[in-house]
């Protein structure tokens, strides 16, 4: 069997959007793991959606979630050039369009926007509208063909397709499909700027750069007819199709832009993890034979069979991302995850503490970055909370016991010089052990006067150790204040 080729061919149009990101992944994972080659090509023919600064974009993504071309444009596997406006400017796809011309495979169309325009349309099968071009120029001789040449009428090269019967044609996770070539509109294969159409460079590029599997969004399932036409008219061998199925929201709509979470930089923005969002999308249409989730990209390519791939939309969960992402979190190295969870500490934080120590309480707490803010916010105030707080069913607290406990205890600390987390817990233990209760007795109404929250990272004596006896001591006054 020849080597595996893929290729990842994204239009230089903006951020990458996730479902760019999982055909980029799904490439990369079929050909690494059968040790092949994973290609990256621009395809710019479309230049009016052309986007500044949308090329690095594509570079930077590709680097920092670990999918690294063996070759494209800054790597010459000898294939090239790797950018399509390049390649067209050698006139390269018009040599194979006028070849598909001499063939009787194709011919130049003349006929203007108006007469296209008023060319009915029909619905199909599926029930969509569509315009289906009536061949007019087709029989044209070849006399009038260069007398209109001759003139400089603007003109566009399209494919002759089939009117009568049906096409089939094979994807590894769709099956075989079969299409009414009635359906099959004659494509533009050169536009009148002298450009290729998208799906014409497509498969000229994908020949001559020896690919061996196409993965793509499952909305080209209806091109591949057309592209097999084309594979067909040149005589060259078609490859394996890997369509993948549409990524939806979670209302099942399909996921745009306007959902805030499309791009990989929108989920970076947002305080996800590169590694978590990779491992994300690769289960966005394939699951493993065993049902695990966690996946380093590693162990994706040692794991990823695409005929493992569904045929059903996918749902982008992100309530499921944000599960994955505190998965990674909680496994980080202290210290990685301090350099990026600092910056949203110190978004909140001013006085003088231990930011560390603070990172340490949350880091098994969040889903993502942000989220710190929420859980650390009353270390810089105390929040304004109300005495019910202080009663808890299980901790048999009340508003009643809590005064008592506070009132015992504040001396306790005042008179207190190390204020460390073990100290501060042992003398709490020793509290309890001659009033004779239950650790959460005492613990509940210190942890609620010193932090005003239900729910913290980090007990009393953590919290006290952090904002230190001054404030500690303040704290717990103002609890027996609202209590009393």
């Amino acid at each position: 069997m020849s080597t595996v080729r893929t290729r990842f061919a994204p239009s230089p149009t903006g951020r990458m959007h996730v479902g760019n990101l999982r055909t980029a992944l799904y490439a990369y994972l079929i050909a690494k793991h059968e040790n092949g080659t994973f290609m990256l090509r621009i395809e710019d023919t479309d230049q009016e959606r052309f986007v500044n600064g949308a090329l690095e974009i594509i570079y930077r993504t590709l680097e920092k979630t670990g999918l690294v071309h063996d070759e494209g444009p800054d790597k010459d596997g000898g294939v090239g050039p790797y950018v399509q406006s390049e390649r067209q400017a050698s006139g390269l796809y018009l040599k194979y369009a006028k070849q598909l011309v001499e063939q009787g495979d194709a011919y130049y169309c003349f006929c203007d926007k108006e007469r296209l325009d008023s060319l009915k349309s029909s619905v199909s099968e599926s029930g969509t509208e569509i315009v289906v071009y009536d061949k007019h120029c087709l029989n044209l001789s070849k006399e009038e063909v260069a007398a209109n040449l001759a003139e400089g009428k603007p003109w566009v090269i399209r494919i002759n397709m089939p009117t009568e019967g049906t096409t089939t044609f094979h994807d590894d996770i769709y099956g075989d499909i079969t299409v009414p070539n009635a359906e099959l509109d004659d494509m533009i294969l050169i536009k009148s700027d002298g450009y290729p159409t998208y799906n014409f460079a497509n498969v000229i590029d994908d020949h001559l750069m020896g690919i061996t599997h196409v993965v793509r969004g499952n909305e080209y399932l209806s091109s591949a007819p057309k592209y097999n036409r084309l594979y067909e008219a040149f005589g060259w061998e078609v490859p394996v199709y890997v369509h993948c199925p549409l990524i939806t929201d979670e209302n099942h709509k399909k996921l745009s832009k306007r959902c805030g979470h499309s791009s990989y930089e929108d989920l970076i923005d947002q305080g996800f993890l590169t590694e978590a969002v990779v491992n994300y999308v690769a289960l966005l249409g394939w699951s493993p034979s065993d049902n695990r989730e966690i996946f380093s990209l590693e162990e994706l390519v040692e794991t990823f069979d695409y005929h493992h791939m569904s045929k059903s939309p996918a749902v982008f969960d992100q309530v499921k991302l944000k599960w994955m992402n505190g998965e990674y979190i909680k496994a980080m190295d202290f210290d990685t995850f301090y350099e990026k969870a600092e910056p949203y500490i110190k978004e909140i934080i001013t006085k003088d503490y231990d930011l560390k120590k603070i990172a340490k309480l949350v880091q098994s707490r969040i889903e993502i970055f942000p989220d710190i803010k929420e859980h650390i916010d009353f270390f810089e105030a105390l929040p304004d909370y109300d005495i019910e707080m202080y009663t808890h069913k299980k901790m048999k607290t009340n508003a009643e016991t809590s005064l008592e406990v506070l009132k015992e205890l504040l001396p306790i600390f005042e008179a207190q010089e190390d204020y460390s987390n073990d100290a501060l817990f042992a003398t709490l233990k020793e509290y309890v052990a001659k009033k004779e209760c239950k650790n959460g007795y005492a613990m509940w109404p210190v942890r609620t006067a010193v932090s005003g929250k239900q729910n913290t990272p980090g007990g009393a004596t953590e919290i006290m150790e952090i904002i230190g006896k001054e404030e500690s001591v303040a704290r717990i006054r103002k609890g027996i204040e609202k209590l009393s």
